[in-house]
């Protein structure tokens, strides 16, 4: 698959992009596990024109973990626009992707992100000037339509490819499902059957296993398959993905610190190690520690082990790195056990 002259190979695995998720260590670890692009957490348009420092640290990119997308949203197409151009002069990332999907009330009830699948003469506009405004691929993400009652996504995208799109990404919901129920690849399947549509098509929602991810490919012939809630304390998720979808090419499994094999329970709780030194490294020690519970609080890797919940507790609840890493080295034995 090619999004324009970037060459993500066959069968392309990407991770989604996600508030407070994806930021940079995290993206370089799912590259190192076989993420063929990853993509920035999503940007707002009017920050980053006001210049908020926040929303420009979401701009710091780095070579290792290119193939790189930053993705911004907004509801203004001069903004986006100017944000876009922003973008490109300061990070220079390989893709720059359009957010018409993010359904929570702060966003779409604003106008932006899928609040625009209620105005698509706007969401339209936004394109063009984007496209014409940067000289890298601009793509997109959005998803089947407002409601069950304006599943538009056929239409759309024809449109969509008509504003000069290198890719559009699909999640698999209406915005009034929000991250509800299943996702529903039927639509994203007759986008990519479209006689008209000739540019990439990436699906997305609900991936969370390798058996999903080949269905995702045999059954809708998406180009690609992007992994978004499945990465939350497992990015070793692309490594169980790639490795089943290119059994002849393996990933390499000495991305982290471990005396220990790849993929066994073990390993993946230093990858978990790996990511708390790499968020406080990023941040500091104690903002590092609360960026990363999210993901100690939903690894599989805790899940099901009898009479947890006091230390379970107690790690998301730890301050400093020696706290947390004493507490998981106690969970060590207890996670060896239960995965046996």
């Amino acid at each position: 698959m090619k999004i324009r002259h970037i060459d993500l190979g066959e069968r392309p695995l990407l991770l989604a992009p996600m508030e407070d998720v994806t930021d940079i260590g995290f993206r370089l670890l799912c590259r190192r596990f076989g993420a063929a692009m990853v993509y920035s957490e999503f940007v707002a348009a009017d920050a980053l024109v006001r210049g908020v420092n926040r929303s420009l640290e979401k701009l710091t990119v780095c070579d290792e973990e290119r193939p790189v997308a930053i993705q911004i949203y907004g509801k203004e197409p001069s903004a986006v626009r100017d944000a876009a151009q922003l973008v490109v002069e300061r990070a220079n990332p390989d893709v720059l992707d359009l957010n018409f999907g993010c359904p929570v009330k702060r966003v779409a009830g604003k106008g932006a992100g899928a609040g625009l699948l209620q105005d698509v003469p706007r969401m339209l506009e936004i394109t063009r000037a984007v496209v014409d405004a940067v000289p890298v691929p601009v793509t997109a993400k959005t998803r089947l339509g407002w409601d069950q009652n304006s599943k538009i996504i056929v239409t759309l995208a024809e449109q969509l490819q008509d504003c000069g799109i290198a890719a559009l990404t699909i999640h698999g919901r209406t915005r009034s499902q929000m991250y509800t129920g299943q996702a529903d690849w039927t639509l994203i399947g007759d986008v990519k059957r479209n006689p008209r549509m000739h540019i990439p098509v990436v699906g997305n929602g609900d991936i969370t296993t390798p058996d999903e991810a080949r269905a995702a490919f045999e059954r809708y012939g998406v180009d690609a398959v992007m992994v978004g809630r499945a990465t939350f304390g497992r990015p070793w998720v692309f490594k169980e993905m790639y490795d089943a979808l290119h059994p002849d090419a393996h990933t390499v499994g000495d991305v982290v610190p471990s005396d220990y094999p790849p993929m066994s329970p073990d390993w993946k709780l230093d990858v978990l190690k790996a990511q708390v030194r790499s968020s406080v490294e990023r941040i500091d020690e104690y903002r590092g520690i609360l960026h990363i519970r999210r993901h100690l609080a939903a690894t599989p890797l805790f899940k099901g082990i009898p009479n947890f919940r006091e230390l379970r507790i107690a790690m998301l609840r730890a301050t400093t790195v020696n706290e947390l890493f004493e507490l998981m080295e106690q969970v060590r034995p207890l996670v060896r056990e239960h995965h046996a």
